[in-house]
Parts: C-alpha cells; sequence; structure tokens
C-alpha cells in the first residue's frame, strides 16, 4: 500500500448556528484581541457586525482591506495593522482572499525576512499565532488547507505560500454565512469546489480518504449547486454546498490539483478573473487532454454526475463526464470560451509559458504537459462552445 498522509484544520464546526462557537474557541486559543481579517462586502452584509457581537467581551480589531486575488502588499499591510494593534490571533471571515491573507499572515507575522521568501514548500519554520476561519462561500476549500495563494502583480503569475503551519486552528463552516453570496459568485465557487473534487479524484497522490471525499462532493454538488444558483435562500441546498466544499477542500488539500488549476492561474494573474470562472473555463478541455490517463476514473466522475454509464465503454463514460460538465456550467451561466472573458488570441503563447512553470500542480497531473501541450488546450478553450 502506498503511504500517504492526511491532514485538515486541526478542528471543524459544521453545520447552521455553527458561527455562535467563534467566541468560545477564540478563547480556547488564548485569543483576548483578534484581528478580524475580511473585506468592504462583508462589512456591508451586516455579517461582520453578527460576528463582532458574538464576540462580545473580547478587544477586536478589524482589516477590511482584503481583495479578490489578493495581491503580496495586502498581506504586508494586513501584518502591519496585525502587529501595531498587538494581537494575539487571527479570525478570517470571508472567501479564499480573506482566508488566504490571513494564513498568510499566521506565517509571517514572526518572520524577519521578505514575504516572497516564503514561496514555495516548507518555507515557513513554525506555527505562528492562533487562527480561525470562517468561510462565506462554498468553493475554495481554503478553511482546510496548508497554501496560501497570491498574486504577484509584477510578475502578473499567482504563487503559493505551502506549509502545514499554514493549517487553520479552526474551521467554522455555517451554510447561513453563504447567503449572502449573488448567483454569479454561487455559480463560479461551486464550478471552483467541483474541480477541486475531479482533480483531487484524478491525482496521482489520491488516496481511499482523498477518494471517498471527492467522490461523495462531486455528488453533492452536482445535485445541489443548481439549486443554490436558482433559489438563494435554499437553506438545504447552501448547507450541501457547503459540505460539499468543504469535502472537496479536505480532498484536494491531501492529493492535490493538477493542470486545470495550472492552466487557470495565468487566467487570474494577467487577467484577474475569477479563480471559478478561470476553472470552469478550462475543465472542459483539460478533461479531453487527460481522459486516456484514467478512463476508469472519469467513469466514476459521470457516474458522481449523475450520468447513467452501466452499458457504456469506459471511452464512452468518460465523454459523458466532460459533457456533463459543460451542460452543468451552461445551467449556472458560466461563459464558454476564452475570447468571452478579454483575452486575447495573441495572449495565449504567454500563458502557456507561464503555465508550463508551475510544476508544483502539473506534477499532479495523470498525464504529462509541454507547452506545446498547453498552448493546444488554450487554442481549443478560446473559442469555446463553437469548438464543440
Amino acid at each position: 500500500m502506498t503511504i500517504s498522509s492526511f491532514k485538515i484544520a486541526n478542528k471543524l464546526i459544521t453545520g447552521e448556528g455553527a458561527t455562535g462557537q467563534l467566541k468560545v474557541e477564540a478563547e480556547r486559543l488564548g485569543m483576548t484581541n483578534p484581528l478580524i481579517v475580511t473585506d468592504h462586502i462583508i462589512q456591508q452584509t451586516g455579517m461582520l457586525h453578527n460576528i463582532q457581537g458574538i464576540l462580545e467581551g473580547l478587544t477586536c480589531g478589524v482589516f477590511l482591506e482584503v481583495e479578490p486575488e489578493p495581491e503580496f502588499y495586502v498581506v504586508e499591510e494586513c501584518r502591519k495593522a496585525f502587529q501595531k494593534g498587538g494581537h494575539d490571533g487571527l479570525i478570517a471571515i470571508g472567501g479564499g482572499s480573506a482566508m488566504d491573507t490571513a494564513k498568510a499572515v499566521s506565517g509571517y507575522a514572526g518572520y524577519e525576512g521578505a514575504l516572497v521568501d516564503l514561496v514555495g514548500t516548507d518555507h515557513v519554520k513554525q506555527k505562528g499565532c492562533p487562527l480561525i476561519v470562517i468561510p462565506t462561500t462554498a468553493g475554495t476549500g481554503s478553511e482546510v488547507t496548508n497554501i496560501s495563494i497570491l498574486s504577484d502583480k509584477e510578475e502578473q503569475v499567482k504563487k503559493g505560500i505551502v506549509s502545514d503551519y499554514l493549517l487553520p486552528d479552526v474551521a467554522i463552516v455555517a451554510p447561513e454565512m453563504t447567503l449572502t453570496m449573488p448567483p454569479h459568485v454561487t455559480a463560479a465557487s461551486g464550478i471552483d469546489a467541483l474541480v477541486h473534487a475531479i482533480e483531487a479524484y484524478i491525482s496521482v497522490h489520491a488516496s481511499p480518504i482523498t477518494d471517498s471525499l471527492a467522490i461523495g462532493a462531486m455528488k453533492m454538488i452536482a445535485v445541489n449547486l443548481p439549486k443554490a444558483y436558482a433559489n438563494p435562500g435554499n437553506m438545504k441546498a447552501r448547507e450541501q454546498m457547503a459540505t460539499g466544499s468543504l469535502m472537496a477542500g479536505m480532498a484536494f488539500g491531501n492529493a492535490g490539483v493538477g493542470a486545470v488549476h495550472a492552466l487557470a492561474y495565468p487566467l487570474g494573474g494577467r487577467f484577474h478573473i475569477p479563480h471559478g470562472v478561470s476553472n470552469a473555463l478550462l475543465l472542459p478541455y483539460v478533461m479531453e487532454w487527460n481522459k486516456i490517463s484514467c478512463l476508469e476514473r472519469f467513469r466514476d466522475i459521470a457516474a458522481a454526475l449523475g450520468e447513467k454509464v452501466d452499458h457504456l465503454t469506459d471511452n464512452e463514460a468518460a465523454d459523458r463526464a466532460i459533457s456533463a460538465m459543460r451542460v452543468l456550467c451552461e445551467a449556472v451561466r458560466i461563459p464558454d470560451g476564452l475570447c468571452k472573458v478579454g483575452i486575447k488570441e495573441s495572449d495565449l503563447d504567454d500563458m502557456a509559458e507561464d503555465a508550463s512553470k508551475i510544476d508544483r500542480l502539473l506534477k499532479n497531473n495523470p498525464r504529462m504537459f509541454t507547452k506545446a501541450d498547453i498552448l493546444a488546450i488554450y487554442e481549443a478553450a478560446y473559442q469555446g462552445g463553437e469548438n464543440k
């Protein structure tokens, strides 16, 4: 049996009303003056006020300057706020951007060198301050992973700080925290979670544990994403999506993601396209490339997405998995075609060059890629549905 390890946040608290446990957990971790890391949208929705009410009795600072696809300077500014306020813990409220910012600060706050020195794997050498995360989207899985993804504006790429010391101490996953997501965010984050599950399932580092989580997540998301998109107030669908995203996060946090994410990084780094949309734009084309390497796994994916595959060949079942993904993306109004999100055909070669260098992700993929392969996928994805 192949040796594998499994790591997640130290403690998970899930279910409707779970945020009510926040103060208990903060005090258990020794927080007396935590810094809440979030953004202006969370403040405008009233969620920040509610969280501050739960934490009544503790001295709390607030950092509101988190941005989508956060750049390095955001972490620098958050660290300054953390140190200036004499804070003894971090509480992230938001999507992946807020959680990734707080995770980076937790690893960086006590470090004397430059933030860029921590980019890569295992460059954070010690545990930082206590960290609690509360996701407000059902998609990123950042609440249970050991990585912080930041945008390098100068190089126009995304970079990861990877360390087990970034794993949150507590993740509180409460479906009501996702109720304020507009439909387009529900769609993008939900597809992001589904990509996490699919890529974890076909990863060369998959294990029986991650397989079970990935398949379970696919089943939940395929059924409930359209419901949550069509009726944002559907609490049952929201709870299923929150759980499915959490399971997908646990799966990919241990098995890794692959070529879809590697090829998506330049879309976010260069063009600031939302991560879930980037993944969705590329997934069918990367699946087409990958299917020959693991047809039997694609059969399982098709079944998890609700396709009837009993009387199909493995190749036919794999095609059903790809078509099911296209149908789901179309149902939740994800754009189809790189040309529809502001990318020019002349950009593709530079994008392929950037993506070909993301070895950390490409090495998880079941089929090897060259730059020419990546460029061919970008070219196929450029016109989108016109190529089907």
